[in-house]
Order: structure tokens, then sequence, then C-alpha cells
């Protein structure tokens, strides 16, 4: 067993951020049913269960968010489904894709993190001012990804609006439609059966498309959540060993290998202006650090 989790910590370290949420997702899945298993198995009151999904869910009455705030971030994590989190994981990984490949890691967890709240807060506002939801605001709970997925695939749209990906049966399609069908079909269905879900959706998608617009006039959005994720990997981040260095110019840093500053200068303009303004130098120098460069 104890092999098994240093393999699972080795690999969590070797993995990218878009690799992180997938596989903390997973894990919080897996130990949900599990968790549910166990309970039926030895007949543990059921209740038990009930009470540390509505923990980890975000709920809409306000007197209950004033105890769990920290549900606003867990519930994106959080999925009971099969179904549910295979085509959130999904999404996941094709928008996430393409959103590194043109901001880097950090915006992707941004984008994440910021979505989600984003989507718990309009959630929790249509509950606490539509009459229609007033005879369920009390035991309403919204949880899944679906706000965060939703929030980078809007930010991509918004982004490179001309993106054309592959659709079954459908063929090319550019994410600017994709986008506005998924905010269309949310906005229909925000009176069903799964109204605080399909409202998540759209809070996401408004962060999505405010984020990246504000990336574009010079304001970063999350410069905040970036300083705070920056502290923690810092606590965690072992301290380097103590090496004898030897003068040896073969072993040097090729002059040619990109440094971070001139990445992440690139990285913003690309934000600002979008990928076809970039020159070609500038593109060569990203390709050249794409298979190495972290953010």
């Amino acid at each position: 067993m104890s092999s098994f989790i240093d393999d699972i910590k080795q690999n969590l370290r070797k993995s990218d951020t878009l690799q992180k949420l997938i596989i903390i997702n997973v894990a919080v899945f897996v130990i949900v049913n599990l968790s549910q298993v166990i309970f039926q198995l030895f007949k543990i009151n059921s209740s038990l269960y009930e009470t540390i999904i509505s923990h980890l869910s975000v709920p809409a009455a306000l007197g209950t968010l004033i105890k769990q705030p920290w549900s606003m971030v867990t519930y994106a994590f959080l999925h009971e489904n099969l179904l549910h989190i295979l085509f959130n994981m999904l999404w996941l990984y094709w928008m996430g894709k393409i959103l590194v490949e043109y901001l880097g890691n950090k915006k992707l967890l941004s984008t994440y993190i910021l979505g989600g709240i984003a989507g718990a807060l309009l959630y929790i506002l249509f509950f606490n001012i539509f009459p229609l939801f007033e005879p369920s605001v009390h035991s309403s709970f919204a949880l899944g990804a679906s706000g965060s997925v939703l929030a980078i695939t809007m930010a991509v749209a918004t982004l490179v609006p001309d993106y054309t990906i592959f659709l079954l049966f459908l063929g090319p399609v550019k994410m600017k439609y994709i986008a506005a069908f998924s905010v269309l079909l949310d906005l229909i269905s925000i009176t069903g059966s799964n109204a605080g879900g399909h409202i998540a959706h759209l809070g996401g998608a408004l962060f999505g498309f405010i984020y990246i617009k504000q990336l574009q006039n010079g304001n970063d959005l999350a410069k905040g959540l970036n300083a705070v994720a920056d502290a923690i990997s810092g606590i965690f981040k072992p301290k380097p060993k103590m090496k004898v260095a030897y003068k040896n110019p073969a072993s040097r840093k090729s002059a040619s290998q990109p440094d971070q500053e001139t990445i992440d200068r690139i990285l913003d303009k690309i934000s600002r202006s979008g990928y076809p303004s970039l020159s070609k130098e500038e593109k060569d120098i990203l390709f050249k650090a794409s298979g190495t460069k972290k953010s």
C-alpha cells in the first residue's frame, strides 16, 4: 500500500496542472463512492454520508454557507455520478489543453478555481432573489466541475473564437459557436429540474468571458490567487541539496534556450492581442519552450 501511495505522489509531482485537476476530481469521486459502499456494508447511518456530501457541496442558503465557506471551492471537485464526472473531465481535458497552449498552466488553474466560485455565487444569488426558487433554497446544494469547465470553455472561445475543433457527427466547429450553444442551452434550462447546475454553468461562463477581456486590457483578475498559489507551492517545494559546481563550458545552458521572463512576456501578449499578433521570432521561442516550460 505504501508503495502504491508513493507511486501516486510521484505521478502527481510529475504531472502538469491539467493532469492534477483531473486526478484530484477522480480521486475525490473514488473516495466518496467507496465511502458510500463501506457505510452500506457496515450499515452505518446513511445520514453520515449525506452530511459529508452536504459539507462539500455549496448550499444556496446563506445561513448554511456562512458555516461552510470552503464549499464554494470544494463543490467544484465533487461528483457522485459516473457520467457526470466522465463528461466534465473529458471537456476539462479538451478545453484545458487549448487554454494551456495559449496562456500557460497558471491561467488554467485561475480560471478553474475562480470560474467555480463565480458559478457558486450566481447560483446562490438566483436562489435567494427569484421567487421560483424560494421553496427549495434551504434544501438546495450544488456540486460538480461544470461551472469551472464552462469558465475554461468560454475563456478559450473569447481568446481564440475562430479556433476549430472536430466534433463527432458535426465535423469542424469554431469555439465561438460551441460556447454560444452551451450558454443558450443553460439559459433555457434554468427553470428545469437541475436549475442550480445550469445557473452555476452561466456564472462560470460569465467569469471566463470577463477574465479574458480583462487580461486583454492588461488587468489580471487572478493576480491575488496566483500569489497565494505561489506561496503555498513554495512551502511544500523541497529545498535543493547543496552541490559542488565544476566549471565545464559543455554543461552550460544553451544560449538559445528562452528564459522564463521572455516566455511570460509572449504569453501576456497572446492574452492581450491573440496568437496571430506574435512575430515569427516570438512563435519560434514559444515553440522551443513548449516542451519544457512550466508556469
